[in-house]
């Protein structure tokens, strides 16, 4: 989804009208970088990103960042940046998270077997 500038999106009501277990879609363009929203009910595989930091911000529920040797808890209104090239993936804590990511507009992501 692409947004003209200058127009208010309601993301809470965007993420009620999700019933997939995972989405993930762009809500703005900002410069090179894309605004995302994702709202997710199970976890999304290990990955990195060869050329981008990944920003997240939670907006409802809890979103867990498993790293390689910790688990980050991220509770509504908390951000957390993941740098480029650091393994990591996202779940939710309990039912469902849903959550705003800023990221490069052309960002690699390359999976990893766990």
């Amino acid at each position: 989804m692409k947004n003209d500038a200058l127009t208010i999106q309601d993301i809470s009501a965007l993420a009620k009208a999700v019933t997939a277990n995972y989405a993930n879609f762009s809500l703005a363009s900002v410069n090179d970088h894309v605004v995302k929203v994702s709202v997710m009910t199970e976890s999304y595989n290990w990955h990195y990103h060869p050329n981008s930091d990944e920003t997240f911000m939670t907006i409802e529920g809890v979103l867990l960042i498993d790293l390689e040797t910790e688990t980050i808890e991220l509770f509504p209104g908390q951000l957390f940046m993941v740098p480029k090239n650091v393994i990591h993936r996202t779940r939710p804590k309990g039912d469902r998270s849903v959550n705003i990511t800023f990221e490069h507009g052309q960002i690699e992501t390359r999976m990893v077997n766990r």
